[in-house]
């Protein structure tokens, strides 16, 4: 079992190495991670300072325009989540993410766990395949 210190180097090794692979990138493959991802990003860094954090983009997956920032999932464990009942964080999410939510983002799944929560189960679920809309 990893202890919180080793899961925080663990999360800072991943970080950095993610951080150098973009900076290596062409500008053409930097677009493909969409200004509404970065605000995301930017917007849940700055409020929960979480130990690990992780955006995707699941629009691809769904009946949408190639390039879309319509559908998210993320993944923020955090401090700010200690004491706090699942529904509660995901209000803290959403309303974070309020702008983002009325305009274009039309889903969000939302992960959020407490750092000892994520040290017992570091793993995410694959989101379900899309069912193409109303009627199913």
């Amino acid at each position: 079992m990893l202890t919180a210190p080793k899961l925080r180097r663990r999360n800072r090794a991943l970080r950095s190495e993610m951080l150098s692979n973009l900076r290596k990138m062409s500008s053409e493959a930097r677009a493909i991670v969409g200004k509404v991802q970065t605000v995301i990003e930017h917007k849940l860094t700055s409020t929960f300072k979480p130990t690990f954090l992780q955006v995707i983009n699941e629009s691809y997956m769904h009946s949408v325009p190639k390039g879309s920032e319509t559908h998210f999932k993320v993944v923020v464990v955090s401090d700010s989540f200690v004491n706090k009942g699942l529904l509660d964080r995901h209000r803290m999410v959403n309303t974070t993410l309020a702008d983002e939510l009325t305009n274009g983002v039309h889903a969000l799944s939302i992960v959020a766990k407490t750092p000892e929560q994520w040290q017992q189960t570091p793993a995410v679920s694959p989101s379900p395949a899309c069912m193409g809309g109303f009627g199913h």
